[in-house]
């Protein structure tokens, strides 16, 4: 069985809860990805913050990316998979929650990420198209 462990991406960095989504912008843009956990002081994980939610949530509310908070684009808890959980669990996961990216957490560490990519790399052919249409449909 494949785990999250084995075709997640490491070295997942987060944003602060407090730092600005200007920031979280500019490491976005540094790492070349579309997406940060949002961890807060106590190290924990508050969320994902994307770069739909910025040009949305930020800039097309007329909000100042410089003034606005990562922690405030957080809503509930984040969607999370174990690093010893499977494909399969990866693959019911991002289609129940329609995700495209999963952090995976070892206890209560971030110790990666999983994309979409990773899942449709590691899944046969059939379960990677079941994967897309789940996330591409509303």
């Amino acid at each position: 069985m494949t785990t999250a462990r084995e075709i997640m991406t490491t070295g997942t960095e987060c944003i602060g809860a407090e730092e600005s989504v200007l920031l979280a912008a500019q490491k976005m843009t540094e790492l070349g990805v579309g997406a940060l956990p949002i961890c807060g002081t106590d190290n924990k994980l508050k969320g994902m913050l994307t770069d739909r939610d910025i040009v949305v949530k930020v800039l097309g509310a007329d909000k100042d990316p410089a003034q606005c908070k990562a922690g405030e684009l957080a809503q509930g808890e984040a969607v999370t998979i174990g690093a010893d959980d499977g494909a399969q669990e990866i693959l019911r996961t991002m289609t129940e929650h329609k995700v495209r990216r999963l952090p995976v957490i070892d206890g209560h560490d971030l110790i990666g990420m999983v994309a979409q990519a990773d899942v449709a790399n590691a899944l046969p052919d059939p379960q990677v198209g079941d994967l897309v249409e789940a996330l591409s449909t509303d």
